[in-house]
């Protein structure tokens, strides 16, 4: 489903493509932000040891298992920067995917995530053809939840796990958010 390029798709804005090994040290930074792993990890980084060894290994792996789902690096069409990542992770059988999104602070406020989350929505239930694609955030995280809206997933539940090392907001739970496939019409196809 991915180019020769290994792009997967193009918005106006955006290029989302396969990572690669030479991803990492933008992984590492994206993830060094105590802003952006606020509602994550409560600020705390991730080690690049863990990027390096365990998620990007991961991440690789999975796309082919699962061709047109999985995690794709975001960069700014006009210029190839790195913005940060979007992600459809299935489900164990590949009937749903999970939309994920993280992005540097210098793409917040632009409607990026926006942007890209309702081209991977499209992708997911009109060229993949799962029958669920849904979201999950702490509820206190209003901005992902306004991402969530806007890409047309609707609010299906708030609930309370336990954490052993909870984060400040995990007293308010967490939201999780859904669109199905037989809840809306097919769209024209995304631009490659």
């Amino acid at each position: 489903m991915t180019g020769p390029d290994g792009v997967l798709l193009e918005t106006a804005r955006l290029r989302l493509r396969r990572f690669t090994a030479d991803d990492v040290d933008d992984l590492v930074a994206l993830d060094a932000d105590p802003e952006v792993m606020r509602f994550l990890t409560g600020g705390v980084a991730t080690p690049r040891e863990t990027v390096r060894d365990e998620h990007l290994p991961r991440i690789l792996a999975r796309y082919e298992h699962t061709p047109g789902l999985g995690r794709w690096a975001a960069q700014e069409r006009s210029t190839g920067e790195f913005l940060g990542w979007f992600a459809l992770d299935p489900s164990d059988d590949g009937t749903e995917a999970e939309l994920g999104y993280r992005l540097r602070r210098a793409a917040w406020g632009r409607g990026l995530a926006t942007e890209g989350s309702r081209a991977l929505v499209r992708h997911a239930l009109d060229t993949v053809g799962v029958r669920r694609v849904w979201a999950q955030t702490m509820a206190v995280n209003v901005r992902s939840r306004a991402v969530m809206e806007k890409a047309g997933l609707r609010h299906v539940r708030t609930f309370h796990p336990h954490f052993d090392d909870p984060i400040p907001g995990t007293e308010h739970g967490e939201v999780e958010y859904e669109l199905l496939r037989t809840d809306r019409q097919p769209s024209a196809p995304g631009r490659r």
